[in-house]
């Protein structure tokens, strides 16, 4: 069954309903009148409402009690309609101060006065426009409320599991087309347009392709692809991170130009060793911690890199840009455990390769919803 198209709502209303009644309890156990959204996920995931132009002034306002309203630019009214699943709005036009229709809307729906939480820490609420409700709604007493949604948000519905799983298969088809567009005298950009051409058309929303670099840079993470052309003996890093209904998945593989030695082959079966051992201790009620060390005490303890610093799962789902994860990581004194319905990516880094992983938690263990073959590939 294909999933929803973008300009509808992504799951079933039933499925909105239990999200907001989840916040609108939590509110009321904190003793607040109301939330402020203006975390793009949030409003998405709370409302439905979905428009590529997010980064303009919007928000969802949360009662403690009925239904939300919204406040954006009044260009994106189609998509309203389109998408939100609750009828409540408030639009601005680009003649207007966008805080000053805000704020009458949040009075309308929270009154004169209220005690309301505010995500703060969402980057399109700048101090200036955070400043401004602040001067408009003088009866109003605000709170850091940033990562109450979000933290509801990472454990998924079978439904948002779904829509991950597609991604993965979009990763899949980005990374055959890594491996198959890739070679001597290739650029990068060439194999790039092939990995996006590829996703697009297994049903990715975004084209990536995320991690892209060679020779030098495929030891340094993050890089992006260039003009350069790939040389015989080449590292080439690749990781394709497509998104459907912007519900993401990912995975790296490491790829050789022309020629590989036995020390690098030596060197992935290591890596997927350690990485199976650390997956092997993923279920729930399990505490990050443990499969985190597995994973730098397998590297350090086999001379695969001399420090061990960056995290090993980090948790993904609905992320819109400029967004890269969820708030759980697994780092050197992480305090959280793993619960079903969690999603990470979970990677290994050593000598310029990369082996990774989409999972979700299931009650008894995980599931992987990237399945590419684990190994290195020569191109």
């Amino acid at each position: 069954m294909a999933p929803p198209l973008i300009y509808e709502p992504w799951f079933e209303l039933p499925e909105y309903e239990a999200r907001l009644a989840r916040v609108q309890a939590e509110l009321k156990t904190r003793g607040l009148d109301g939330l402020l959204a203006f975390q793009p996920e949030t409003v998405t995931w709370l409302t439905g409402f979905f428009t590529r132009g997010y980064g303009s002034f919007q928000l969802a306002i949360i009662p403690v009690e009925g239904q939300p309203t919204l406040v954006c630019r009044d260009v994106e009214e189609y998509y309203l309609d389109a998408t939100s699943v609750f009828p409540g709005r408030a639009m601005w036009t680009d003649s207007d101060t966008p805080a000053v229709v805000a704020a009458k809307a949040i009075q309308a729906s929270l009154g004169a006065t209220a005690k309301v939480g505010v995500e703060t820490a969402a980057w399109p609420l700048s101090v200036a426009r955070y400043q401004q409700l602040n001067d408009c709604l003088p009866g109003y007493r605000f709170t850091d409320e940033s990562g109450l949604v979000g933290k509801m948000r990472l454990k998924k519905s079978a439904a948002e599991i779904a829509l991950q799983r597609r991604a993965g298969k979009a990763a899949e088809a980005g990374m055959q087309a890594a491996i198959d567009s890739a070679g001597i005298g290739v650029s990068e950009r060439e194999i790039a347009a092939e990995v996006c051409a590829a996703m697009i058309r297994a049903g990715s929303d975004l084209p990536g392709p995320g991690v892209m670099s060679s020779g030098e840079r495929a030891f340094h993470l993050h890089g992006g692809y260039s003009d350069r052309v790939l040389q015989r003996g080449d590292i080439v890093q690749i990781e394709t991170t497509p998104n459907v209904r912007h519900y993401h998945a990912r995975f790296m593989r490491p790829l050789r130009v022309a020629e590989a030695s036995d020390r690098d082959h030596k060197t992935i079966e290591s890596l997927i060793a350690i990485q199976d051992a650390a997956l092997d201790e993923v279920r729930p009620g399990v505490p990050a911690a443990v499969p985190d060390a597995i994973y730098r005490d397998g590297v350090l303890s086999q001379g695969l890199r001399e420090t061990y610093t960056n995290k090993t799962f980090y948790s993904v789902g609905l992320l819109l840009q400029p967004s890269g994860g969820e708030v759980l990581e697994a780092a050197p004194g992480c305090d959280w455990h793993f619960e079903t319905g969690m999603t990470f990516h979970t990677y290994v880094l050593a000598r310029g390769f990369g082996m990774s992983e989409t999972i979700a938690v299931t009650d008894s263990g995980y599931d992987r919803l990237t399945r590419f073959g684990r190994q290195l590939f020569t191109v």
